[in-house]
């Protein structure tokens, strides 16, 4: 407990999966928290979940594509708790029906993932930054992907934003390093979020788990207990960093699992 007493947190897409991990291990181990998202009723069932446990916690509706949107829960965290410390810049889109490869893809498509996965997190550092260096400091913490660093089938325009996430990372760190704001990202594998429960089979799932290092998939608090970390004074030393949280998927030659199958098959 307190490992991040103090904090005031933001957390975009805060009412499931991820973001509502981060949320409430941030508000358990001591931050004040914001659970801003689209589903409303769903944040604020969890900001009340929140509070009867003792934590301090609340919400606010956030459209991640609607700039005034986002500067509107930024002043709200502020205004609540009386400054911001902590973003998590979280919200992230795909769309596997129209962001298909590069010849076939949807362009709208493309700008609706370039605006709500890249742009929101380009503006939410952009209006809590002022604040935070009014602070004295404060970290932001941006979700980018693993498919930021390895080429898919389809998912061109994810790919693409998240690359542009992971690097948009080191400039805001680099531009903003000297008034104490830190600002580093989590690159997650495959998470089994409600949502990956509930839309990948069995099949899918197993594909993922032959190239796993790790005999077992991520959960929504490896993410979260990261988040921690990096809100926490714990990695105050850590700035313009992606830590890559895919359970060993990414770190051995692609054909490994195939060889030691077959190595497996001649004994």
């Amino acid at each position: 407990m307190g490992r991040v007493e103090g904090k005031v947190a933001l957390v975009t897409g805060g009412a499931s999966g991820i973001g509502l991990s981060s949320a409430q291990l941030l508000a358990k181990e001591g931050a004040k928290v914001v659970i801003g998202d689209f589903n409303i009723e769903g944040a604020k069932k969890e900001a009340e979940a929140l509070q009867q446990q003792g934590f301090e916690a609340t919400a606010i509706f956030l459209d991640a594509g609607n700039a005034d949107s986002i500067k509107e829960a930024v002043e709200f965290t502020v205004n609540t708790y009386g400054t911001i410390t902590t973003l998590f810049n979280n919200v992230g889109l795909t769309n596997l029906r129209k962001d298909l490869d590069v010849v076939n893809m949807d362009l709208d498509e493309w700008d609706r993932l370039m605006n709500v996965n890249l742009k929101s997190v380009l503006l939410g550092s952009r209006f809590a930054i002022p604040y935070m260096q009014k602070a004295g400091g404060g970290s932001i913490i941006n979700t980018t992907s693993m498919a930021a660093f390895a080429s898919d089938a389809v998912r061109s325009a994810y790919g693409a934003s998240k690359a542009a996430v992971a690097q948009l990372t080191k400039y805001i760190a680099t531009q903003y390093g000297k008034d104490k704001i830190r600002c580093n990202a989590v690159a997650p594998g495959l998470i089994l979020t409600p949502a990956a429960k509930n839309n990948m089979p069995q099949g899918m799932l197993d594909i993922f788990s032959k190239y796993n290092a790790l005999p077992y998939h991520g959960e929504p608090n490896d993410i979260g207990y990261t988040v921690v970390f990096l809100a926490s004074d714990e990695s105050k030393f850590m700035t313009g960093q992606v830590l890559q949280v895919e359970g060993g998927h990414y770190i051995a030659n692609p054909s490994i699992a195939d060889v030691q199958a077959w190595t497996e098959q001649q004994k």
